[in-house]
C-alpha cells in the first residue's frame, strides 16, 4: 500500500503537463486543478484505509508517518481547489500543479522512509520543489529573491544532513533507521558531532532560530496557497524528522534540552517580530516560526503527554495557518496588495473571507474553543508534568503577544472604509471560498471535539517513544 500511493501521485505529477497541453489549448487551465484534486483525493483515501504498521522495501509506515501524510494530503486538496481560481492571470499553470505534487510526495516519501538514504531522496525532492514554487511568478523581483535566498539556506542545510549521514554511516555501516538505533546505544564524540550536523540541516527547514531567515521572505513571496503549504505542512516535515531521528537514533544523548532553550528563542522571535510588520503574509509567515517554538516545547518534555500536544499542534496549525495565508490570498487576489495599511474597511466588503481569517486567527492566539486552544493547553501540562513551568508560562506569555499583533489585523479589516480601492472590492471568488469555509469548521470540530485526534495523536507519540522508554 505503501509504493502505490507514491506512484500514484507520481503518475498524477507526470501526466498533468500532458493534460496542462491539451487545457491550454482549449483554454481551460482549471482542468489541471480538478486532475491534481482528484489525485490528492485518491491518495488520501488510500492512506485513510491503510492497516498500521506496514513495511515495504525502503519505506515503513506507523501512525505516525500515516498521521503526518493524512495532514499533507488534506491541506494539499485545500491548496489545490484554491488555486483554480487563484492562478487564473498566471502563466504555466500545468508546471505549477506539477510542482506541487512532486512536493506532496517528497513530504510523504520523506515521512515513510525507513533509512537516511531514502529520507535524503524525498527530503530532496520536497526542497527542490519548494524552491521553484516561491520563485513561481519569475516575472517578478521579490519571488526570484526570496527563493534564491531559500536555496542557498536549505541547500547548507542539506549539504549538513547529508555530512551527518555520512559519519553516522562511518560509525555504523548502515543508513536504516532501525539498525542506527540498535548499533548507537554509547555516546560519543563522534555521535554528538552527527547529531549537530543533523540538527542543524533538519533546524534550518523547520526554521528554528537561528536558522529561520529564509522563511519570511519565502513565505511572504511565494503565490498564497503556496504559502499556505510552506507554513502548514512542509515545515513541520522538518519538525517531523527532528522527531523521527532524534527519538529513533539519537536516544542515547541529551538533545532535549537544547530543544526547549531553542523552542523559547524561536517563538518569542517569532512573536516579537509580527508586532514590526504591515505585510499581512510576512506577519503570517513569522507567526509560523512561534508555532514551530510551540512544536518544539513539546518535543522537550520528552514526554507522551508532551509529544502528544506536538502531534495535535502540527495538525491544528496545518489547518489554522493554511486557512489564514489562503484568507491573505483572497484579499490579495481582490486588491492586488499586502500591506494591512491598505486594507482599512476591506472586511466590512469580505465579510466571508474576513470571518473565516479571524477564527483562524483567534485559533492560531489559542483562544478556546478553537482547536489551537487543546493544543497548546495539551504542551502547557506537558511541561509542568516534568517541572518545565519556566516553558509553559513561556507559551503563556507568546499566546498573549500573538494575541496583540492578531488584533491589529482585526483593528484594521473593520475600520470604517475610506479608502476608494476598499469602496469598489468585492467577496472572493466561491471556488477560493470553498476551502476557507471548510478549514473554519474543521478549526471549530477539532475545538469542540479534539477527542480523535488526540487519541491518534497519543498513539503516534508513543509508538515514537516505545522504543526509548
Amino acid at each position: 500500500m505503501i509504493a502505490p500511493i507514491i506512484d500514484l501521485l507520481l503518475f498524477f505529477a507526470i501526466t498533468t503537463p500532458i493534460l496542462g497541453w491539451l487545457c491550454e489549448k482549449i483554454k481551460r487551465p482549471y482542468l489541471c486543478g480538478i486532475y491534481t484534486t482528484i489525485g490528492l483525493a485518491i491518495a488520501l483515501w488510500q492512506v485513510l484505509l491503510m492497516k498500521f504498521p506496514i513495511k515495504i522495501s525502503q519505506f515503513s509506515i506507523d501512525q505516525l508517518s500515516g498521521f503526518m501524510a493524512i495532514t499533507f494530503l488534506m491541506l494539499g486538496i485545500f491548496a489545490s481547489i484554491f488555486s483554480m481560481k487563484y492562478l487564473e492571470r498566471d502563466t504555466g499553470i500545468p508546471l505549477f500543479y506539477t510542482l506541487l505534487i512532486l512536493m506532496i510526495i517528497g513530504m510523504i516519501g520523506a515521512v515513510f522512509a525507513s533509512d537516511f538514504f531514502t529520507f535524503f531522496v524525498f527530503w530532496e525532492m520536497m526542497c527542490i520543489s519548494s524552491y521553484t514554487l516561491v520563485a513561481f511568478r519569475k516575472e517578478k523581483w521579490e519571488p526570484i529573491e526570496a527563493s534564491f535566498k531559500y536555496l542557498i539556506m536549505s541547500s547548507a542545510g542539506s549539504a549538513s544532513i547529508l555530512f551527518g549521514m555520512s559519519l553516522i554511516y562511518g560509525m555504523c555501516g548502515t543508513l536504516s533507521f532501525t539498525e542506527i538505533s540498535r548499533i548507537l546505544t554509547e555516546p560519543n564524540i563522534w555521535v554528538y558531532i552527527a547529531s549537530i550536523f543533523v540538527f542543524i540541516g533538519l533546524g534550518v527547514k523547520s526554521a528554528i532560530f537561528p536558522l529561520h531567515t529564509w522563511l519570511p521572505d519565502a513565505h511572504s513571496a511565494a503565490p498564497s496557497p503556496i504559502s499556505a503549504m510552506l507554513s502548514g505542512v512542509v515545515v513541520e516535515t522538518g519538525v517531523y524528522a527532528i522527531c523521527r531521528i532524534g527519538f529513533s537514533i539519537f536516544s542515547c544523548i541529551k538533545w532535549l534540552e537544547v530543544i526547549a532553550i531553542l523552542s523559547i528563542f524561536t517563538m518569542f522571535i517569532g512573536n516579537l517580530t509580527p508586532l514590526l510588520q504591515t505585510d499581512i503574509k510576512r506577519l503570517l509567515a513569522y507567526s509560523t516560526i512561534a508555532h514551530i517554538g510551540y512544536m518544539l516545547a513539546g518535543i522537550s518534555t520528552g514526554t507522551i503527554l508532551g509529544l502528544t500536544g506536538a502531534l495535535m499542534h502540527i495538525f491544528n496549525h496545518a489547518i489554522m495557518k493554511g486557512l489564514a495565508f489562503l484568507c491573505s490570498g483572497v484579499i490579495l487576489y481582490q486588491l492586488e496588495t499586502r500591506d494591512m495599511r491598505e486594507m482599512l474597511g476591506v472586511g466590512r466588503r469580505m465579510p466571508i473571507t474576513t470571518t473565516t481569517l479571524f477564527i483562524s486567527l483567534f485559533a492560531l492566539s489559542g483562544m478556546p474553543p478553537l482547536n489551537g486552544f487543546i493544543s497548546e493547553l495539551t504542551i502547557i501540562l506537558a511541561s509542568i508534568e516534568v517541572n518545565m513551568i519556566w516553558l509553559g508560562i513561556c507559551i503563556i506569555i507568546n499566546s498573549i503577544i500573538s494575541a496583540a499583533y492578531y488584533l491589529r489585523i482585526l483593528k484594521a479589516f473593520l475600520q470604517p472604509i475610506t479608502l476608494e480601492n476598499i469602496k469598489k472590492v468585492k467577496e472572493g471568488p466561491i471556488i477560493m471560498l470553498i476551502p476557507l469555509v471548510s478549514l473554519a469548521i474543521l478549526i471549530i470540530v477539532f475545538g469542540i471535539w479534539p477527542d480523535g485526534l488526540m487519541n491518534y495523536a497519543k498513539s503516534a507519540a508513543y509508538e515514537l517513544l516505545r522504543g526509548v522508554m
